[in-house]
């Protein structure tokens, strides 16, 4: 079954309930999730690996400890790593006071437990009078969340297209902005003014922003930093690590090692 058949069978748009949750592993469906949108908000919750949320203009990485809200109605895709476990929350849109277009949320344990706690909950079931108070409770806390900075901006541009889908091919291709320039056809000039009208960032800092995306998901999908930092052609792991610590404030290690404090057991 695919993820999609699993959505329409339970009909989640449908449903009257504020917040309803679906707990997953990706082994037991497809791990890319093509574009799809919904009439309720998402919010992507890893609980386990790591998921990307992509929509227009943008891309969003979702480590164990965090979530990406999706207002409803916003086209998008998901890609989990292959050792995902996630979980999905559909919300009424506009009952609580989040952003109108996507952003990566820090979730905090309590408003874990209480989303899987409504996971195990039959979703044709009503909701009584405890769910539902659990469901408001959910949304007021919900709303208080930090957001985290882990989005790319992406472009729809040709040329922008090339270079991105080239370096999400191998990331560590390190060339250089001049040589980019040559590849695409383009003034060294021209694309460094390209860049910056499309994704508000220099190249360098774009293409670094892309390391730490890839290196989240790869990390949190079990590989090691020796890999990721050789995979994303960092002449040294400490020049990565570097590079890490300076994006999120933590090493690999601890940052991984609070994603893992943040995962459950299988039930």
């Amino acid at each position: 079954m695919t993820f999609d058949a699993l959505v329409e069978d339970l009909d989640v748009d449908a449903s009257d309930r504020l917040a309803m949750a679906i707990r997953l592993e990706v082994k037991e469906y497809k791990a890319e999730i093509p574009v799809h949108r919904h009439r309720k908000s998402q919010l992507v919750l890893a609980l386990r690996g790591a998921v990307t949320c992509q929509v227009e203009k943008a891309l969003w990485i979702v480590p164990p400890h965090c979530g990406a809200w999706i207002p409803g109605g916003l086209p998008h895709s998901n890609r989990a790593t292959s050792n995902a476990e996630l979980c999905y929350l559909f919300v009424e849109p506009d009952l609580i006071d989040l952003p109108k277009q996507c952003c990566t949320l820090s979730i905090s344990p309590m408003v874990r437990e209480i989303i899987l706690h409504l996971a195990s909950v039959p979703q044709a079931c009503e909701a009584d009078g405890h769910i539902d108070r659990l469901e408001r409770v959910l949304l007021d806390e919900l709303a208080l969340m930090p957001e985290e900075r882990l989005c790319l901006p992406v472009s729809n541009h040709p040329k922008m297209l090339e270079i991105e889908n080239a370096l999400r091919a191998n990331p560590g291709d390190r060339s250089t902005i001049v040589q980019w320039a040559k590849r695409v056809a383009m003034s060294e000039r021209s694309l460094a003014r390209l860049i910056v009208a499309e994704t508000g960032l220099t190249f360098g800092r774009w293409r670094q922003l892309l390391h730490l995306l890839i290196a989240i998901r790869e990390l949190a999908g079990g590989a090691s930093v020796q890999r990721v930092s050789g995979d994303l052609g960092y002449e040294s792991v400490t020049a990565f690590i570097t590079m890490f610590k300076k994006a999120l404030g933590q090493p690999p290690a601890r940052y991984l090692r609070r994603s893992r404090e943040s995962e459950r057991p299988n039930r």
